[in-house]
């Protein structure tokens, strides 16, 4: 504190001795200062392997880094082998499990990750050779377990459920298929693409890209040269692979005019749009410093941005709208995106418009043009206390073939940036009249955004970023009462109707007693349901010992409880509208609820599902519209497909009814996993308990 008054002190007397600043002019900036970057150590082995070193003492902290630098190759049918790489390579080894691994890593505290083009590891520098032999076992012991792979995959499948209903992962899907079609970085993973993936293609992509040759071995930390040089030949001179894969690809599709690109969210009351466009330039060009200036002040970060300014605070029609470049090896892509109110999302289009043409007319004011360079400065002057970031700089000038003082001099090209070149810059890779503009969103905006299309004509897609098309559905001789009276004929393991539902007569009460564990996150919840015929329910949520959420019904009214941030719960009561359709639903069984007579619904035919066919009957209630999914085979009920509307906006939950098993005498599913928004949560029952004794306080908040 003492510091800051001395400053402030010194400041003002200074102010004082020499009369009032004249602000009527901005000062002029200071001489770019110079970059002292101590040049990192670089040798390479006789098998191609190149080492760059960047010695650090500060801390008593070592890491080693393998990047691989095979161009990626369009995989087609098989659309995100490469991610799953990435995902299973520390699966599993041929003298370690998953689990062993994992344990000794967390032993001695390092950081082990790997992804489809690299493996890094993390460690005090005393325990460097025990974090060398896992990094080492991975890198050449590698077996992907065939279990790990099923799980990966299983987990991989739920993911690509919600992202389905993610707006922003559909509006990126949109935005990498339309940008850079028949191309490395167009490419989508789909449910159809990653069934095609085996686990032979994990191991064929890991043996024949994970190779020394043209690979960078990057170490970073309290190591000393011949110390390196020592474990490098000890540890990477034997190790021989094939030649690194090598492919050229176009700069992506500009398209001749403005096109509108409309992906369909049910429900949405609010629009996901993403102006985006592919850009001829290529790592270590001399246009990039210039053209990061440009997106900086466009839309670049910050609120002083153009976006910013027009688009929240003067219209005040959203929380936040960005630009960004996008420049890597393969191609390069600049997109401008946010979110908006379904009524004023033609007129978000046309400001974003008008935006783009304003940046290729006109010269940038001084007041923009310094404040962003001087944000850019401080950024790059912070990042150079990061002796990964040296590091990373010299991996970057020997992969991109830069100047050897490109980084040393980085201060003064960005100070040398001028208004013209930010206009050069904007003309020569903006073309207004060249744009892909994506909507994500309701059907009813469609009419509205049609006109900004040069030929009045939307691109549909759907959530991968392919053509969409209408949901069709077989046709099927059954009807919808029959579809249900198999279920519960299936359910029950009963021949005949009459038996089935005197079997589901006889349960007038349920406990029920669920493990549930969020993917990705370390932490396991219980959740309990109570029922009690013929509409009481119950369901309570607790994490270590205390109730986070629980919801009730007694057969007349009911309400809910959310724990808050002060360790309290928050309490509402449930709706008049609420509470009639839980008298009508809270059965046993939802399909009891649709038989009562109170509910419409339809059978839309049969739907085929990763090779599997289910008859597909939909209805409403209130403000959520359900498909539950019967397999066609044997009746049981194998997924449901939820869209609620709300006034936050429309919420998917997907869930997925695995593991049947009988209590006494009726199936209940013990493995579900469902999809809320992009939450991934896998529940496994542990107890069933019908026709108990049901306490009367278990149906109270």
């Amino acid at each position: 504190m003492n510091k800051y008054i001395i400053i402030i002190t010194v400041a003002f007397s200074a102010t004082s001795a020499f009369g009032q600043l004249d602000r009527t002019n901005a000062p002029k900036p200071g001489a770019a200062p110079e970059i002292n970057i101590a040049e990192p150590e670089v040798f390479e082995l006789d098998n191609g392997l190149k080492v760059i070193l960047s010695s650090n003492h500060r801390q008593p902290k070592v890491s080693f880094n393998l990047v691989f630098t095979s161009d990626p190759s369009i995989e087609g049918e098989k659309a995100g082998l490469s991610n799953l790489v990435g995902e299973l390579v520390l699966g599993g080894t041929t003298d370690r499990s998953k689990d062993q691994i994992d344990n000794e890593k967390d032993f001695i505290g390092a950081t082990l990750a790997a992804g489809s083009n690299s493996i890094f590891m993390s460690c005090l520098t005393k325990h460097m050779d025990k974090g060398l032999d896992l990094m080492l076992d991975v890198l050449h012991n590698a077996n992907f377990p065939q279990e790990e792979f099923d799980r990966v995959k299983k987990q991989t499948e739920s993911g690509l459920l919600s992202a389905k209903t993610d707006p922003n992962s559909m509006a990126s899907n949109a935005v990498t298929k339309s940008v850079f079609p028949n191309h490395p970085l167009g490419e989508v993973m789909t449910e159809a693409s990653l069934k095609n993936i085996s686990r032979e293609d994990i191991v064929a992509y890991y043996k024949a890209r994970f190779i020394p040759a043209g690979t960078y071995l990057v170490i970073v930390g309290d190591i000393k040269l011949e110390k390196a040089k020592e474990l490098a030949n000890k540890h990477f001179a034997s190790w021989e692979g094939g030649v690194p894969y090598e492919a050229s690809y176009n700069s992506g599709y500009f398209p001749e005019n403005n096109r509108v690109i409309f992906v369909e969210k049910p429900g949405a009351v609010q629009s996901v749009i993403n102006i985006a466009f592919p850009m001829d330039i290529k790592p270590g060009h001399e246009d990039i410093i210039k053209l990061s200036v440009m997106n900086k002040l466009f839309g670049g970060g910050g609120f002083g941005t153009r976006l910013m300014q027009n688009l929240r605070e003067d219209k005040a029609w959203t929380y936040g709208a960005y630009s960004s470049t996008n420049i890597e090896r393969e191609g390069a892509w600049f997109s401008a995106a946010g979110s908006f109110r379904n009524e004023v999302t033609d007129s978000a289009i046309y400001e974003f418009l008008l935006e783009f043409e304003n940046i290729t007319k006109e010269l940038v004011t001084d007041e923009e043009l310094e404040l962003n360079k001087a944000s850019m400065a401080g950024s790059f002057a912070r990042s150079l206390e990061s002796p990964r970031t040296i590091a990373n700089f010299a991996l970057s000038i020997y992969r991109n073939n830069l100047p050897s003082d490109y980084y040393q001099t980085y201060l003064k090209k960005l100070a040398a940036v001028t208004k013209e070149d930010v206009l050069a810059v904007a003309k020569k890779y903006i073309t207004p009249k060249n744009l892909n503009i994506i909507v994500v969103g309701n059907e009813e905006v469609v009419e509205k955004i049609a006109r900004f299309d040069a030929d009045g004509v939307i691109v549909r897609l759907d959530e991968f970023g392919n053509p969409a098309s209408m949901k069709t559905y077989k046709e099927t001789s059954m009807d919808k009462n029959e579809v249900l009276n198999n279920y519960f004929m299936a359910v029950t393991g009963q021949k005949k109707l009459a038996k089935a539902e005197k079997a589901l007569v006889k349960i007038t009460s349920m406990e029920q007693i669920m493990s549930v564990k969020p993917q990705g996150a370390p932490i396991e919840l219980t959740m309990t349901t109570y029922f009690e015929a013929p509409n009481k329910r119950s369901t309570s949520i607790e994490v270590m010992g205390m109730v986070a959420q629980k919801e009730v019904f007694d057969g007349e009214k009911g309400g809910s409880k959310t724990m808050n941030q002060s360790g309290g719960h928050d309490i509402s009561e449930l709706s008049p509208e609420e509470m009639d359709e839980k008298k009508i639903m809270n059965t046993l069984l939802p399909e009891m609820g649709l038989m009562s007579g109170k509910v419409e619904y339809t059978l839309l035919g049969i739907d085929e599902l990763n090779e599997k066919e289910y008859y597909v009957i939909e209805y409403t209630i209130g403000q959520s519209t359900t498909k539950a999914y019967y397999n066609t085979d044997n009746f049981m009920k194998e997924m449901s497909e939820t869209l609620e509307v709300t006034e936050e906006g429309p919420q998917n939950v997907t869930a997925k009814y695995s593991d049947y098993k009988a209590v006494k005498g009726i199936s209940f599913p013990h493995k579900i996993s469902q999809m809320v928004g992009s939450a991934v949560l896998d529940a496994t029952v542990k107890e069933i308990n019908l026709n108990v004794k049901i306490d009367p306080k278990k149906f109270e908040l």
